[in-house]
């Protein structure tokens, strides 16, 4: 419970042509988006920044953005990216053993 306190979580955000980007949407479906207070952010020099992580779960929650997402954002590079450090890319065998740990715990 202390490292929560000692190292918060980092606040990452995007402006609104970022978010666009990301997601492959129009910029103005994230205007209809804060307007409707569907996604969090702030207002930083007369710029809207948007919570990244309430920005992605708008977007699980809107099928068409997440369909959009997937094929013209970020989601269409997924399988080409490759990770051959298995420190960021686990075997299956470590994967099925943490799960076992944390099942008897």
């Amino acid at each position: 419970m202390s490292d929560i306190k000692n190292n918060p979580k980092e606040i990452i955000r995007v402006s609104i042509s970022e978010a666009a980007r990301l997601f492959g949407v129009n910029p103005q479906t994230i205007r209809r988006a804060i307007k409707a207070q569907e996604i969090t952010y702030v207002v930083v020099a007369g710029r809207y920044k948007i919570n990244f992580e309430s920005l992605v779960h708008w977007s699980q929650k809107k099928i068409t953005v997440k369909n959009k997402a997937e094929k013209f954002g970020i989601g269409q590079y997924v399988d080409k990216w490759k990770i051959k450090n298995t420190l960021y890319s686990p075997s299956k065998k470590s994967i099925k053993k943490n799960d076992t740990e944390e099942i008897k715990q």
